[in-house]
């Protein structure tokens, strides 16, 4: 007999209020497992919440401009009869009795007790009472009015811990903001908007949006002016990915004291070692495309193990800085809508191959607006890679809370003296990027001649 399931919202990491962009099925529809419901936009990727299992949809709880979080109900899904069966069976399998086990710390064997197959009375009021509320209720308000004054002594406004990561990550003073929402709570699109007419000049920089110990930014308002008085425009929307990240850049350029390292690596050898191997990969027909940008991440790793201080973070305090022992590294991706940037993990105990692999897939579930939100978090490193475009260096922005990162612009072959003569030799050019609060310039130094060394030979990250 079929029966009809819940379809919930899986885990999506540490976002909540996503809202719903599109919905990819209808009622009626047969759908099956792993198949796209609906699709959801966070800050910088869209994401698919898929059908937990095959079936027919009979209700869609949602519709576009909604907000999801974890374990809201999508749609409602007649399940198969194969599916209910096997459904059933599990449940059966896991309602059964355990076999006894010994106690980890006695080695005694505990025998498992069975649990009581009436309800709990309390529990079932409680249930009903607050999955059916009455028409007739007055809306729910807090018993008292909300006064952060004898709740914390911080006077801490009133919004979700969600909401406050949020804010904290922009650099909003929540003091400054005001919230929509009953009681005057502050929501996720209240930040934004608050956050937009900063940018335009429309509301001042908030205080904690400053550093440590340091004055607020006092700028003169975003010149308005008319430009259609001087000839044909035409209006253009940012996308919603260049909006965030105009926000965080914004940020992080104001609150780092950036200082960009330039240097060089004579990369002749290793350009040779990569084409060697996409011929070899070829001939095996692995599909493996190695890039150059598999090797730097490689060889960053290597130089991260060698300058801890590079593989860190500050608070936003600024007085404590956080050493990670895992190299998580991120790489700026090139997508229609924008710039994103994935995170490989562990590029440390990866050969260039399986970085290479990695790297791929990023890339596409980036063009295709696939990546998650566990896709681009937990970097600790990041690379900008414009050598397959042009350039001869530039000063790559900071992706906070990271303390350096690394920009690469288009190799050129130059004249290189030996001693004798001067031979022709492959460089790429380096330039490095870190915040002055936690690096000095003579580390910043020793960090991209080490890095330059690994780049000229590869050996050396067996070292």
């Amino acid at each position: 007999m079929a029966a009809i399931k819940e379809a919930l919202v899986p885990d999506i990491g540490d976002y909540s209020d996503v809202p719903v962009i599109e919905v990819l099925v209808a009622v009626g529809d047969s759908v099956s497992k792993d198949q796209g419901l609906v699709t959801l936009e966070s800050d910088k990727a869209t994401m698919e919440v898929p059908a937990p299992f095959a079936g027919v949809v009979k209700e869609l709880k949602v519709k576009v401009g909604d907000s999801l979080s974890e374990g809201k109900v999508v749609a409602l899904i007649e399940v198969a009869d194969g599916d209910t069966t096997a459904s059933l069976a599990g449940s059966a399998k896991a309602e059964a009795a355990p076999a006894p086990v010994a106690a980890v710390e006695t080695g005694a064997r505990v025998e498992p007790v069975a649990a009581s197959a009436a309800p709990d009375r309390i529990a079932q009021r409680e249930i009903a009472q607050a999955d059916a509320p009455r028409a007739s209720d007055p809306p729910r308000t807090p018993p008292v009015e909300f006064g952060a004054d004898s709740v914390l002594p911080d006077k801490v406004p009133y919004a979700t811990p969600a909401v406050r990561l949020f804010a904290r990550e922009l650099g909003v003073d929540l003091f400054q903001v005001k919230g929509s929402e009953r009681g005057g709570r502050i929501t996720r699109d209240d930040v934004q908007r608050y956050v937009k007419s900063v940018l335009a000049g429309g509301a001042p920089v908030a205080a904690s949006a400053t550093l440590a110990g340091g004055g607020g930014l006092n700028l003169l308002p975003w010149p308005k002016v008319d430009f259609s008085k001087f000839g044909e425009v035409e209006t253009q929307p940012l996308s919603r990915i260049k909006k965030i990240s105009g926000a965080n850049l914004a940020r992080n350029w104001a609150m780092i004291p950036h200082v960009t390292q330039f240097d060089q690596a004579d990369i002749t050898e290793l350009e040779a070692l990569r084409v060697q191997l996409n011929q070899e990969q070829d001939k095996a027909k692995s599909g493996v495309k190695l890039t150059m940008l598999a090797f730097l991440l490689k060889a960053s790793a290597s130089a991260l193990k060698q300058f801890p201080d590079f593989n860190a973070s500050l608070d936003a305090g600024g007085e404590n800085l956080t050493l990670k022992k895992y190299f998580h590294l991120g790489f700026a991706a090139d997508t229609p809508n924008g710039l994103v940037v994935p995170v490989i993990r562990d590029v440390d105990r990866k050969g260039v191959l399986q970085i290479a692999v990695e790297m791929g897939e990023l890339a596409k579930k980036a063009r295709d607006g696939k990546l998650g939100p566990a896709d681009m978090s937990g970097g600790c490193f990041s690379i900008s890679s414009l050598g397959g475009i042009g350039g001869t260096s530039f000063t790559p922005i900071i992706n906070a809370p990271e303390v350096a990162i690394l920009g690469v612009s288009k190799s050129e072959t130059k004249p290189v003296w030996d001693g004798k003569a001067f031979q022709p030799r492959l460089i790429v050019p380096l330039s490095l990027s870190y915040d002055h609060r936690v690096i000095d310039g003579a580390a910043a130094a020793r960090f991209t001649s080490y890095l330059a060394q690994v780049l000229a030979d590869m050996r050396r990250v067996l070292l």
